[in-house]
């Protein structure tokens, strides 16, 4: 049994759900959120909750539960909400910038690394050294994220890099003489 599926989706005030055939979309003041609903799980809208249970006694209907109503509990926080990711660049002349919708960042190459932001997020940049990226798709946000730190993860000797904040980097001790 699910523990995190048996609990309902809480609907907030000023937020709509409804199911239209095979999809689920949540309209809130941040904007609006599709899911496409899975065959193996059964989902109730009723008055300010939305319910998700399987659909049968499958093993895949209940491997699916859990999964299924946390996606849902995503939609409703991100059109309330949203979903925002910090990155802190570290290192000498390491530095990113916001021009428009693209994202700039000097990382050591020899050349810049110009990113393309995608629809739906904003990325701002506080300082040169960290980058705030956000919008009401959580998985898109985590995506642009990741795709960010990809470009220079952080490295255990100096811990130059990119790394979310809050991230632990495991620190190794250099060559003893």
């Amino acid at each position: 049994m699910s523990r995190i599926g048996k609990r309902p989706v809480a609907i907030p005030s000023g937020v709509t759900a409804n199911i239209d055939g095979d999809v689920l979309s949540v309209k809130g003041p941040k904007g609006t959120l599709t899911l496409r609903l899975s065959d193996y799980i059964a989902y109730k809208v009723e008055g300010d909750e939305i319910q998700v249970n399987p659909a049968n006694d499958t093993k895949e209907a209940r491997s699916f539960w859990g999964m299924q109503r946390t996606l849902v509990s995503n939609l409703v926080e991100g059109v309330t909400d949203g979903f925002t990711k910090t990155l802190l660049i570290t290192g000498v002349g390491y530095r990113a910038s916001v021009q428009g919708r693209k994202l700039k960042l000097q990382l050591g190459y020899s050349h810049d690394v110009d990113l393309e932001v995608p629809e739906g997020l904003d990325v701002a940049t506080p300082d040169q050294t960290t980058v705030v990226i956000s919008g009401i798709d959580k998985q898109a946000v985590g995506q642009f994220a990741a795709e960010i730190r990809r470009w220079r993860k952080p490295e255990p000797y100096k811990g130059k890099g990119i790394k979310y904040q809050g991230e632990y980097v495991f620190r190794k001790e250099g060559k003893k003489k």
